[in-house]
């Protein structure tokens, strides 16, 4: 984990629909939960909390300050307005320094470019983003790396098991699959038949964009009360 992101949040009395002023103000409201306390409503400036979660993420703790009492969280969720994209609310998880906790980190790969099949002319795809760990806050990680610097050929392939886990930290999923495909090493002309013949199969888009678009505005309307 890298330098400890810090968050001062204030405690709010808005709540429901009254939250909608609160954004035109330049504020986002957010909740602070966890075990042994009720639920506290919280506020931030804009610009504040939009670095805080660009730093964090969802798997990086974040020293948070509210009311004058620190507790470290964990960001659990971030709803943002399907348009624009914008943060509209924020839920912090408090959880305990020497407890285990879950969180979803991305995995990322290492020396992409400079591989032996790229080198060859080779495409290596990413098939998994992220995975779900298991640490206490103060071992959780930014990501976890493999290397690419071993796959030579379209017959290799990186795999869960080739990641390197650090000591005190494990998979969330004590069943997981390690034989997972992490990244796998492509023919151009083999990815661009593969390509092609997958946008020939999809021959329905109008009535799944209909769809999607009328779940979306549900969703929407949905989260305008969301505290």
């Amino acid at each position: 984990m890298g330098d400890k992101i810090s968050l001062k949040v204030d405690a709010r009395s808005v709540q429901g629909k009254k939250v909608a002023r609160l954004r035109q103000q330049g504020f986002v409201p957010g909740v602070v939960y966890g075990q042994g306390f009720d639920p506290i409503l919280v506020q931030s400036e804009y610009n504040v909390i939009e670095k805080v979660v660009r730093e964090a993420g969802k798997h990086s703790p974040v020293q948070l300050t509210v009311d004058g009492k620190q507790r470290i969280a964990l960001i659990k969720d971030i709803d943002r307005s399907p348009v624009k994209g914008q943060i509209r609310h924020v839920s912090f998880h408090a959880v305990k320094a020497n407890e285990l906790v879950t969180a979803e980190v991305p995995v990322r790969l290492v020396g992409i470019g400079e591989s032996p099949a790229e080198k060859a002319g080779l495409v290596i795809l990413q098939a998994i983003e992220s995975v779900e760990i298991k640490a206490k806050p103060a071992d959780l990680v930014d990501a976890l790396e493999v290397s690419v610097e071993n796959l030579k050929s379209d017959s290799d392939k990186l795999l869960l098991s080739d990641i390197v886990l650090p000591a005190e930290v494990h998979f969330a999923d004590a069943e997981l699959d390690l034989e997972l495909v992490v990244a796998n090493v492509y023919e151009p002309a083999a990815l661009e038949a593969a390509n092609e013949a997958a946008a020939g199969d999809a021959e329905e888009p109008i009535a799944t964009e209909a769809v999607e678009v009328a779940d979306t505005a549900s969703a929407d309307e949905a989260t305008t009360d969301k505290q």
